[in-house]
């Protein structure tokens, strides 16, 4: 019989992870008491809430849970609790490279404004950085449902800050609304500032979401991205230019845009040659970290360990880690194989 290999042992890239979204629930709950923050039923049950986020009254119950839990984080300590923390359980589960993604906005009020909060989320990467030897930059990220000229703000401010860790700039809430053309502008400073280009697209919104992300950003990964398995020809484009998928399946069945675990696209992309970065996207709102994303291509979809080991490969190359630790990491998924 086989032996089955730990899959938190396997060295891996983290690409597609949100700020607050990492928070442990314990972390939650002690810090709304704190601060006195009256958390519903569905952040305290120790159980993921029941989400269902396609349609519009589903999306708007994902995001005021998603808002309470970002209230209670309002000072520079917090932050530095919930990316420390972050970080732990990234090492615990075989990560080697983070790319954490954070709208500093949505901080900003807290902690004295937009470039104060930018600078205290990256003191507290380099923290956690010397803290647990874990590689971690920051992605940042717009809002799709504020104007483009905030877009336009954010991308000159992430430019700002790439020599102290910033490596992306994205795109994220609902894809529903707003063109991604609108967001060309902001996306071309952080591209001609040396940037990465990941803005979200085809989860909630079907494949030409996807086809928008590359054709008017230039996207050199997509978040989500599985609702590209829909239209073979954009699954052609996305493997011909090497386009990564930052997929996140325990989020897919838990926002509703697949009924089971079984009905995310993986053996889909995998076939079609598209790369992907398998990611956790919000664990404190859909209660599984890095490894189990793993576990369920294993599991429910039949990937070998050569070829799990091929899809950590994978998140390694996309990522804006530096060839040092890519190549210490790739060598380290050869050993995970050889074992």
């Amino acid at each position: 019989m086989e032996r089955v290999r730990d899959l938190s042992l396997l060295p891996k890239a983290h690409l597609h992870l949100h700020f607050t979204g990492s928070m442990r629930p314990g972390t939650l709950l002690e810090l709304a008491d704190k601060y006195g923050v009256h958390l519903p039923d569905a952040l305290t049950g120790g159980e993921p809430p029941k989400l269902r986020a396609t349609d519009e009254r589903g999306w708007f119950r994902f995001q005021r849970l998603y808002d309470i839990a970002r209230s209670c984080l309002r000072e520079p300590e917090d932050i530095r609790r919930l990316v420390r923390e972050t970080a732990e359980e990234d090492v615990r589960d075989g990560s080697g490279w983070l790319e954490i993604q954070v709208d500093p906005t949505s901080y900003a009020p807290m902690l004295g404004g937009l470039i104060p909060a930018l600078e205290i989320i990256l003191d507290s990467v380099d923290e956690a950085v010397r803290d647990t030897g874990l590689g971690m930059r920051v992605v940042v990220a717009a809002n799709r449902m504020k104007h483009p000229l905030d877009a336009r703000t954010l991308a000159r401010l992430a430019v700002r800050y790439s020599h102290r860790g910033v490596v992306g700039f994205g795109l994220s809430n609902d894809e529903r609304r707003g063109l991604a053309r609108d967001f060309d502008r902001a996306f071309a400073i952080a591209r001609d500032g040396g940037l990465l280009a990941a803005p979200h697209g085809g989860e909630l919104a079907g494949p030409a979401s996807v086809r928008d992300c590359l054709d008017d950003l230039d996207a050199s990964r997509i978040g989500h991205g599985v609702r590209a398995a829909e239209d073979p020809r954009l699954l052609r484009k996305l493997a011909e230019r090497g386009v990564t998928c930052e997929v996140c399946p325990a989020s897919n069945v838990a926002l509703g845009v697949y009924e089971k675990p079984e009905d995310v696209p993986l053996r889909t992309l995998w076939d079609a040659g598209v790369p992907m970065a398998l990611g956790a996207d919000d664990p404190l709102l859909f209660g599984s970290r890095l490894a189990a994303q793993y576990e369920i291509a294993r599991r429910h979809h039949g990937f070998s360990d050569e070829e799990l080991a091929e899809l950590a490969r994978q998140s390694v190359r996309a990522s804006a880690a530096p060839g040092h630790v890519r190549d210490a990491l790739l060598g380290g998924i050869d050993e995970w194989l050889k074992d």
